[in-house]
Order: C-alpha cells, then sequence, then structure tokens
C-alpha cells in the first residue's frame, strides 16, 4: 500500500513540473515572438522624410516669408542669436547668399523639444528649410555652436502626356481651353517659330502635342521635353521630330529638313499684326493713301524684338516718321528694317554682329505712331518684299550617316502622335537603336 501511494505521488509530480515547464516555455515564446513582431514592425516602418529630415522627431511649423521680411527676422523669433545669425550669412554666400531670400516663397521650422518643465517647454531649431522654387530648396542647420547649408531638389515623376486641340481663335485660346500648360504655348512658338506664322494660323487649325509633365507629389510644376509634334496648318500637317545631330538636339520636318531656317517668321511674339504690306494704305495719321512696304506688329510698349538671322547692324537712329530705327544686312542681299523703337538692347550699335533671335530692341511709339507698334520691313538687293511672303529655305537637313536613325525616330514618333501603338516610345535620343 506504501508503495502504491508512493508511486501516484511522484506520477503527479512529474505530471505537474511537466505542466509548470510547458507553460514557461509558451510563455518565453510567445514573448519571444511578441518581441520579434514588435522589432519587425519598428524595423519596417519607414521614416517619415520631409525635406529629407525624419520629421516625426520633430514639432513642424511652416510659413511663407513677407514683404520685407529678413532670414534674420524669421530666425530671431525662433530664438537663434544675432551671432549664430551673422556666422550663417557669411557661411552661405557661396552656397546661398541669404539676399537671395524672396517674398511670398514657404519656409518650414523644424523644432525639437529638450524639456518640459511644469507647463513650460524647452525648445530649440534644429533646421529651417527654405524653398527657392517649387522643387528645389535650402537647409539650414543649427546643432550647438556648428551652423550646416545644404540644397536639395524634391522629387520629381515625370509623366509623359499625348494631348490635342483646335483653335478657334489663338494658339492662347486653344491652350486655355484645353487645360494646357501655358509653357507648352511657348514651346510651340519656339519650335515652329521659322515655319508658322503664329499671326496667320485660322479657325480649325489643330495640333497634337507629346511632352514630358513634371510633378511633385500631385502638383503640376513645368514641363520637360517635347517628344513630337504635329501642327495642321491651312490643311496641311508638319510635324515637328526631335532628334540629335551633331551635339545638338533639334526638331526636324517629317522628310528629315530642318525646321530651321534662315529667317525667323516674324521678329517678336505674342502680338497681332494690325497692318500689311500694301502699296496703296491709308495712313492712319496724315489720313492718305500711300505705299506701307512692311508689316505692324501691335505689342505692348517694351515688347522684346529679336533679329530674324544673323546679320550686322548697318543703321541705328533716329528715321524721321520711323522714329527710333535699326536696319540689318543678312546674307543673300537681304536687309530687315525694325522702326518706331523705344530703344534698344545693350550692346547695339553700327557694326555689331548679330545672332538670329538675339535681343535688338523694345517696341514703342517713337516717330509719327498712334500707339505702340513694329513696323517691321524687308529688302531684297534694294527692292521692298512682303515680309509674310519671304521664301524660306532651311538649314543643314539630316545627314546621310543618320537618315536611318532619323527614319526609325520619325515613324515611333509619328505613330504615337496618331495614337498607334509605336515600335518603341522613344524616351531618349543620345544613342538610338534600330530595333
Amino acid at each position: 500500500m506504501w508503495f502504491f501511494c508512493t508511486f501516484v505521488n511522484m506520477i503527479k509530480r512529474i505530471f505537474f513540473y511537466t505542466l509548470l515547464f510547458g507553460s514557461l516555455l509558451s510563455v518565453g515564446c510567445g514573448s519571444g515572438n511578441q518581441s520579434d513582431d514588435k522589432s519587425k514592425a519598428l524595423a519596417e516602418k519607414e521614416p517619415n522624410l520631409v525635406y529629407d529630415i525624419d520629421a516625426d522627431k520633430y514639432q513642424l511649423v511652416s510659413d511663407t516669408v513677407r514683404s520685407g521680411q529678413t532670414i534674420g527676422q524669421i530666425l530671431d523669433g525662433f530664438g537663434i542669436s544675432a551671432l549664430q545669425i551673422d556666422r550663417l550669412d557669411r557661411a552661405t554666400r557661396e552656397v546661398f547668399p541669404l539676399r537671395n531670400i524672396r517674398p511670398d516663397r514657404p519656409y518650414t521650422a523644424f523644432i525639437k523639444t529638450d524639456s518640459v518643465v511644469g507647463d513650460e517647454e524647452y525648445t530649440h531649431l534644429d533646421y529651417l528649410v527654405y524653398e527657392k522654387d517649387k522643387i528645389n530648396y535650402v537647409v539650414f542647420g543649427f546643432f550647438n555652436d556648428s551652423i550646416t547649408i545644404s540644397l536639395g531638389e524634391k522629387p520629381v515623376k515625370v509623366v509623359r502626356q499625348r494631348r490635342e486641340a483646335t483653335i478657334e481663335s489663338s494658339l492662347w485660346g486653344a491652350i486655355m481651353e484645353q487645360e494646357l500648360p501655358y509653357a507648352l504655348a511657348a514651346e510651340m512658338e519656339d519650335i515652329y517659330q521659322w515655319t508658322i506664322d503664329f499671326f496667320g494660323i485660322q479657325a480649325g487649325d489643330n495640333f497634337t502635342v507629346i511632352y514630358d509633365e513634371k510633378l511633385v507629389d500631385t502638383t503640376f510644376v513645368g514641363i520637360g521635353r517635347v517628344w513630337g509634334m504635329k501642327f495642321n496648318h491651312a490643311g496641311k500637317d508638319i510635324y515637328a521630330i526631335p532628334f540629335k545631330q551633331g551635339d545638338k538636339i533639334q526638331y526636324w520636318e517629317a522628310d528629315g529638313a530642318s525646321l530651321r531656317k534662315m529667317m525667323l517668321k516674324a521678329p517678336l511674339k505674342f502680338t497681332r499684326i494690325s497692318s500689311k504690306f500694301s502699296y496703296r494704305r491709308l495712313h492712319p495719321v496724315h489720313r492718305v493713301y500711300r505705299p506701307h512696304t512692311g508689316v505692324d506688329y501691335a505689342a505692348p510698349s517694351g515688347t522684346h524684338v529679336h533679329a530674324v538671322a544673323d546679320g550686322v547692324v548697318t543703321f541705328k537712329g533716329w528715321n524721321g516718321g520711323g522714329g527710333n530705327t535699326l536696319k540689318i544686312k543678312h546674307a543673300g542681299g537681304y536687309v530687315t528694317g525694325y522702326m518706331h523703337l523705344r530703344g534698344y538692347a545693350k550692346g547695339i550699335s553700327v557694326g555689331t554682329r548679330v545672332s538670329q533671335g538675339q535681343l535688338i530692341g523694345y517696341v514703342g511709339s517713337t516717330g509719327t505712331s498712334t500707339g505702340p507698334h513694329l513696323d517691321y520691313r524687308v529688302w531684297k538687293n534694294g527692292t521692298p518684299i512682303d515680309p509674310l511672303k519671304i521664301p524660306q529655305e532651311p538649314t543643314e537637313p539630316i545627314s546621310k550617316e543618320n537618315k536611318a536613325a532619323f527614319e526609325y525616330v520619325r515613324d515611333c514618333i509619328i505613330a504615337e502622335l496618331n495614337g498607334e501603338e509605336p515600335k518603341e516610345v522613344i524616351i531618349q535620343l543620345d544613342s538610338v537603336v534600330i530595333k
């Protein structure tokens, strides 16, 4: 009987310790798993980066620079001493001079809490970030006695866009109606400035364009390269195909002829024609019929006037009813004249060599004039000719060695412009591989 009781007690103890050990092991394993899960969660949690700074460690205060406000006044409000501000001013001169701070630009302060005593919170400024524009920013750092300055860029996302529009009144009107970027109109004017007379576009003209749109988060910040364009003007499709020949990317017509011509279509932008070439025009001031062998472009006073071609200035000065006038001699027996100027660009004088597109003067109303405009004239071997009807000779076309590569790029771009599937979406032009 004694042996049986002893044996039963021993079995009970073994069972008890087994249960106890298993429970402890289970708790230990469970704690280990929970600990591992927490560590894994902490490791997987990405930092909340704002301007590449871990924002979770700071209190952020954002504002904009007010008119007349200096960076010193802003920093003083965050407890930065006059001595530190002076050191910052000297340290930033080579990177970003503090005088370049502009009103209405945003800034963000990164404030760290040192301690809390009762209801009092003691803090200090670690960083102040100033946005130069929508992409670029400057980081000023303050750590004990040290000052740091660094430049940064927000990540920019590039989205390829294909858009089209029909013109009812003007290019700018079509751009606004379709809510396209305004910068696109300027790009189109630059690309087609030798080929299309934008003062003569008609209702029903239309265009299709492929371009890169730049976004920071979801905010539009600008456009990148125009990858191709088809402009239908007076029933004719005029293509603009980008291609790199030599060390320069230019735009070319579908047959490989350069869109760049000997003369620009007009010497200024964003205006309207108020009077055309005529041998019998009623003069707006003298009220008599007389020849007007030029084109009048109505434009605000001060509008930039550009040389339509390379040449040499042969006349600069007062020209009676023409007011302040410039004349430029070009190759091929051509001379261009620019009248009623408010003034001349810096460095322009008789004998000055000018390049196509170079700023030469400003629209004015000098001489006999009813308002600010440019009277633009062209002579060929001394005979006046209509500036709107000058025969345009293209510059150097696509070379023979580049022809196959150009045609491959052209076919891909035109397919994309037409809404078809291209052999390849062209995203670079430095080294074209024909597939």
